[in-house]
């Protein structure tokens, strides 16, 4: 499925080179870019390039696109030498579960020992 980039959305803006961000990696449907308030060594959001704003807005038959950016994090922790470490990826959806930026992305965490459960 095609989705649109929305204007008003700072990732888009990000996908659309309006907004400058440290990019890692870049697929055709996927853009993954350092974290501009990390929260551990090494953390890189990874999302699609047409805007989903949350897990909730997913369709079925944009689940291979979720294993894809799963893939994506594995490759960039395996790129950046913290597979074998360890490392966490996190869904936010919505408020409560601390989604700020409303634009479905996954975030990769590693580089140090990440407790559980997370907060």
């Amino acid at each position: 499925m095609d989705r649109p980039a929305k204007a008003d959305c700072l990732f888009c803006r990000i996908v659309k080179r309006e907004v400058p961000a440290d990019i890692v990696a870049e697929t055709d449907e996927l853009l993954a870019f350092h974290d501009v308030n990390p929260q551990a060594p090494h953390h890189v959001l990874i999302v699609p390039k047409g805007h989903i704003a949350t897990t909730n807005d997913l369709l079925a038959e944009e689940a291979a696109l979720v294993g894809r950016m799963v893939l994506l994090a594995r490759d960039i922790a395996e790129d950046h030498d913290f597979a074998q470490s360890g490392y966490r990826l996190v869904l936010n959806c919505n408020r409560q579960a601390g989604q700020s930026v409303y634009h479905l992305h996954l975030h990769l965490l590693g580089g140090r020992y990440l407790s559980w459960p997370p907060g």
